[in-house]
């Protein structure tokens, strides 16, 4: 099976594949974005389908997964047909430009999601006006991306992240028509693990066993320290916007 085709893209980065495995970081942010996930949905550059096992429960009126890199988004409709992925979901090799191209302006989604995404893309604040675009009123667009510029390592460089995001940088990002209703920061013990990256380790990137550890140690005691501090500092940032 083959996804609905546009122009071959190749993706830069190496992370995805690392990261797929964690099991408890995808469990802990599916829990946190759950609550604004509903309605027709659009997942913006869908990798390899993992965050798409993490996020979709089966019950969305409908789940697009749109992915640049043409060989990911065969990958995931190969997934859909083999019943790995929740019947609701389709593959699309494209960006949100290219559903713009295709359908005007006409809203057609009561949910965006970028997650880990729009951190690779230099003209993030063009790319979530195009986003608004495609969401119907009184729908929701959600982001999830590293958090804290001085956290940028040569781990993001490598793996093509423009940028990290602190909650100044969201609210500069808004959308016109969309309202922000909320933003927190994830993984707190993650944070530290990170700081010592850049400072000592400076490596370019993490290995799987270092993922694992992350995942297996660090991730559970940041549910409970973030909740602890409010969720006022940590390795990823989380902020929703709601279409007026």
């Amino acid at each position: 099976m083959t996804a609905d085709a546009l122009p071959a893209y190749a993706y830069p980065g190496g992370e995805l594949e690392l990261f797929a495995q964690a099991r408890n970081w995808k469990s802990y942010f599916a829990r946190v974005l759950r609550p604004f996930i509903g309605g027709s949905v659009l997942e913006v550059g869908a990798g390899l389908g993992a965050t798409t096992k993490a996020l979709c429960s089966g019950d969305e009126q409908s789940w697009l997964c749109l992915e640049p890199d043409t060989g990911m988004a065969v990958s995931l409709a190969e997934q859909v047909a083999a019943g790995e992925l929740p019947a609701i979901c389709r593959a699309k090799a494209g960006t949100v430009a290219d559903l713009l191209s295709e359908r005007g302006a006409a809203p057609a989604f009561d949910c965006v999601l970028y997650i880990d995404v729009i951190e690779h893309i230099a003209d993030d604040a063009e790319e979530l006006r195009r986003a608004s675009r495609v969401l119907r009123s009184g729908g929701r667009l959600v982001v999830l991306s590293p958090a804290f510029q001085w956290l940028y390592t040569p781990f993001d460089a490598a793996i093509g992240h423009v940028r990290r995001y602190d909650r100044l940088m969201i609210d500069r990002l808004t959308p016109p028509g969309l309202v922000r209703v909320a933003v927190r920061y994830l993984d707190s013990v993650g944070l530290l693990a990170s700081l010592a990256n850049r400072l000592v380790l400076r490596s370019q990137l993490p290995t799987a066993r270092q993922i694992q550890a992350w995942d297996r140690f660090m991730v559970p005691a940041s549910q409970v320290v973030d909740r602890i501090f409010g969720r006022w500092f940590g390795r990823s940032i989380v902020a929703v916007w709601r279409k007026e």
